[in-house]
């Protein structure tokens, strides 16, 4: 009976989402609203997102960044008024949904590899990619062989070769 109730309001609060689609390991920019007396700006809050709590309209995710060497962790609500946008940046390749194991790491080691179907998008319209991969070139073949294959076993074709 109440657990009907509590999702009733919980639809009810819930504004629609604005949001883009973004996991654990994903770059994002937040766009917060800040009031600084009596006036408000924008805010933009730039990070990994290290956590999604997805319970309806208490959903949150936690975005950290280092600033200034200092590593800071922000909370937004979903659902809240404060926040004017949120850009994904990168989406990241991780194993898990709570990235906890970046607070230990620093420099390069705190690095989430980049996913596949990425948002950088291509400049080239497809009709122009179509025409260059179409297009003889000397050698290319030779360079796609070698390219496929790893580099130890480049070295190692090479060094046979010699």
């Amino acid at each position: 009976m109440s657990q009907r109730i509590l999702d009733a309001i919980d639809k009810s609060n819930r504004r629609p989402s604005a949001l883009p689609e973004f996991r654990a390991g994903d770059s994002v920019k937040v766009w917060a609203k800040i009031r600084e007396g009596e006036k408000t700006r924008l805010q933009a809050f730039e990070g990994v997102c290290i956590r999604r709590v997805s319970k309806g309209a208490r959903s949150t995710f936690t975005v950290r960044k280092i600033s200034y060497g200092v590593g800071v962790e922000r909370i937004f609500p979903d659902n809240s008024p404060n926040i004017e946008k949120v850009d994904v940046i990168q989406r990241g390749r991780v194993g898990q949904a709570r990235l906890y194991y970046l607070r230990d790491l620093a420099g390069k080691a705190a690095r989430i590899k980049e996913r596949d179907g990425s948002t950088h998008e291509s400049h080239d319209t497809p009709s122009e990619v179509v025409d260059q991969l179409a297009a003889p070139s000397a050698g290319g073949e030779e360079k796609a062989k070698i390219k496929g294959k790893g580099k130890r076993k480049r070295q190692r074709d090479a060094a046979v070769a010699s």
